[in-house]
């Protein structure tokens, strides 16, 4: 069974970043065509697809988001990261990460997610 966990700090301040980890268990985040996401869902709102780092390590980004958003992996940790600049109250949401098969769409495991505010 694959499992994520989030994790990173639930409060950040405006303008500062956003640093989170998606802990990867019951496979590796190097596994042929699958690939990992960051995701978030404001409150009141759906749910929008911040980027993605694929088995190979190549990354895309939501060109809404792409100027402040950078995804990296530490394979050695079986772990991926988000990171999000100058964030603003508007950030707040529960960020998840999940993960894709690169032959099918959708995901098949997801994190719980995890809350973030934003706030001085």
């Amino acid at each position: 069974q694959v499992q994520l966990q989030e994790s990173g700090p639930g409060l950040v301040k405006p303008s500062q970043t956003l640093s989170l980890t998606c802990a990867v268990s019951g496979d590796s985040i190097t596994t042929r065509n699958y690939a990992w996401s960051w995701i978030r869902q404001p409150p009141g709102k759906g749910l929008e697809w911040m980027g993605v780092i694929r088995y190979d390590g190549s990354t895309y980004y939501s060109p809404s988001l792409k100027s402040r958003t950078s995804i990296s992996r530490d394979t050695s940790k079986n772990q991926f990261s988000l990171q999000l600049t100058s964030v603003t109250p508007e950030d707040r949401a529960v960020y998840y990460c999940a993960r894709s098969p690169l032959t099918t769409l959708g995901y098949d495991f997801w994190g719980q997610g995890t809350q973030v505010t934003v706030s001085s």
